[in-house]
């Protein structure tokens, strides 16, 4: 009976050497299956080493990814806190453009009427060298009441609607923000410079000057003449 799974079949009148030989023929040898063995395991080796460096490129691309990310969301917090910035200081200039123009406003509000009282501040002018042309006359004396009347209801009326101020300089030292000295006298009598008489009266709008008084003033004499006077 032959046997079989791949065993040698030992033929009719075969020696037992033959059959040895038989046998071995089915087999590598042994410097053969050491290399084929070899070769596997490197094989092996060599795809782990693959999935190792692929696995490591990986992660340094990885890492490299989120630095990345990072330093982006640093740079736009910075262009966020810069714009909060501009916004805020965009805010504050236009608060104080509006108050601006508010104060403005009211400003040219409260003194838009200067060109209009300028304009009758002669009239009133008039009234007060009628006055005074007329005081001396007793003829006049019911046109002399008649016309002071007229030009106190008329300053009166400037002065509670339209802020129009009449002020005295007669007697008061000499501001060139309200006197306009048109004349000067040299006196000993004092030794700061004093509105001796007044010409023209002054007016004031509100607070603020809308025409200077014109006036004469005192100009002290000079020192070493006060003293030779005294002597």
């Amino acid at each position: 009976m032959s046997e079989v799974n791949g065993k040698h079949q030992k033929k009719p009148g075969e020696t037992a050497g033959q059959e040895r030989e038989g046998e071995t023929e089915g087999r590598p040898s042994g410097k053969d299956g050491a290399a084929q063995a070899a070769a596997s395991v490197s094989s092996s080796g060599g795809e782990d080493i693959g999935i190792q460096e692929q696995t490591h490129e990986q992660g340094v691309a990885t890492g490299a990814q989120i630095r990345e990310l990072q330093a982006r969301v640093e740079e736009l917090a910075a262009q966020n806190a810069a714009l909060q910035d501009e916004v805020l200081r965009k805010a504050a200039e236009f608060e104080n453009f509006r108050k601006r123009m508010f104060r403005d406003k009211e400003e040219a509000i409260r003194y838009a009427n200067a060109a209009l009282l300028s304009d009758v501040l002669p009239i009133i002018d008039d009234f007060e060298r009628a006055i005074q042309t007329a005081a001396g006359a007793e003829a006049f004396a019911a046109f002399h009441e008649g016309v002071s009347l007229i030009e106190k209801q008329l300053v009166s009326i400037l002065e509670r609607n339209w802020g129009l101020k009449r002020f005295s300089a007669e007697g008061e030292i000499f501001d060139p923000q309200q006197h306009e000295a048109i004349a000067a006298e040299e006196t000993d009598r004092h030794e700061d410079p004093i509105v001796l008489e007044e010409y023209q009266r002054g007016y004031l709008l509100h607070d603020r000057v809308l025409r200077p008084a014109k006036v004469k003033v005192a100009k002290p004499a000079a020192s070493d003449e006060r003293g030779s006077n005294k002597a």
